[in-house]
């Protein structure tokens, strides 16, 4: 892999894994059964999903934005807003669920059942990156969803790569409102930028312009760089692009979304679903397990990248594999792993094909 990123382990919380997990690792499948679904919940109560919809003068969200630009191969560029930027300016962001402030005060990167790690892009996302770049995936007229979206990279991806549908989740709506919006409409706003380089220098599509003139970099190699306030106009424009029109936003739990957009009719299904980083707590499988089961088309793909084991949540792959073998829904088969310090997986479930057929 050619990725080097700094990475902090979630804080040790209190969480239901550690006990869980020592019994599925040892192989006790039936007690493993018992110990998932009967074990220690959330510490929270549910928490209820809402569609969130892009503010109809984005400028507030853009203005001043410093970003940084994730580019791998031959993928479109990826940009994001900062994460030191957006920790130091946390005081004058709306979060009416506090949890800017109680991470800061924790100093942790995830409070099970209160924050979820969404502001943090984690760096199994990068490897599904660099996966969907070696297949080339091209995502044209597919629905897809973001499960867990954070930043929400991988959505955007399928968005900047033709998708007809993307639908972002994430556990928390300050998540939603405050990163994953405004990084949709700044990844948005720069192909509007291209094009229009495009229509004047006939240069390329897809390719950043280089103020300083220097050349693409390498692949993997992230570059930092600051952009100038949107103008007005250009804000308000960039709420009705085209793009937004294909996106959807939502947070909550897995069991409230999952209850939310299937009162949609049609309900949707969704021919790829992309989630990283989203197996450290045991507690959650049996809402992940259901949601994917119901969302996900006949023939649809869901790509999890994950650690094989959360220190501290007690979740990992081996035990997520296990929990899903005992469902007997979906198959899974591996398509990379890393082996270098604290191991790194993707793997690809879909649906098992009836005996039957």
């Amino acid at each position: 892999m050619s990725f080097c990123f700094n990475f902090d382990l979630p804080a040790q919380t209190t969480g239901p894994g550690d006990v869980d997990g020592n019994e599925l690792q040892h192989g006790n499948k039936d007690h493993a059964v018992v110990s998932v679904e009967d074990g220690p919940k959330p510490a929270q109560p549910v928490k209820e999903a809402s569609e969130h919809f892009p503010p109809s003068d984005p400028q507030f969200l853009l203005m001043d934005a410093i970003f940084e630009t994730v580019t791998v191969g031959t993928l479109p560029p990826l940009h994001f807003l900062n994460e030191t930027v957006f920790e130091k300016t946390a005081s004058e962001r709306e979060d009416s669920e506090k949890i800017l402030s109680r991470t800061a005060e924790q100093k942790s990167d995830l409070i099970s059942g209160v924050y979820e790690g969404g502001l943090k892009v984690w760096e199994c996302t990068y490897d599904l990156l660099e996966l969907i770049e070696k297949d080339g995936e091209t995502f044209g007229g597919k629905a897809v969803l973001d499960l867990g979206c954070g930043a929400g990279l991988l959505g955007i991806l399928a968005l900047k790569r033709g998708a007809s549908q993307v639908h972002f989740q994430d556990y928390n709506s300050t998540v939603i409102e405050q990163l994953t919006v405004p990084n949709v409409m700044l990844n948005c706003q720069e192909d509007d930028e291209v094009d229009s380089e495009d229509d004047k220098e006939g240069s390329g599509k897809g390719k950043m312009k280089e103020e300083d003139g220097s050349k693409k970099k390498a692949k993997g190699q992230k570059e930092v760089t600051e952009n100038s306030p949107p103008p007005k106009k250009q804000a308000i424009d960039l709420a009705q692009h085209p793009l937004l029109t294909t996106c959807h936003f939502y947070s909550g739990d897995w069991s409230t979304f999952l209850a939310l957009v299937l009162k949609a009719d049609p309900p949707p299904k969704y021919d790829l679903i992309f989630t990283s980083e989203t197996i450290y707590n045991t507690a959650y499988y049996p809402a992940l397990h259901e949601t994917l089961r119901k969302l996900l088309a006949p023939d649809g793909l869901v790509y999890l990248a994950t650690k094989s084991h959360y220190f501290g949540v007690g979740g990992g792959l081996h035990l997520f594999e296990t929990f899903v073998e005992q469902r007997d829904v979906f198959s899974v088969d591996h398509l990379w792993d890393g082996e270098e310090g604290l191991q790194r997986h993707v793997v690809v479930l879909r649906f098992k094909k009836s005996k039957d057929a």
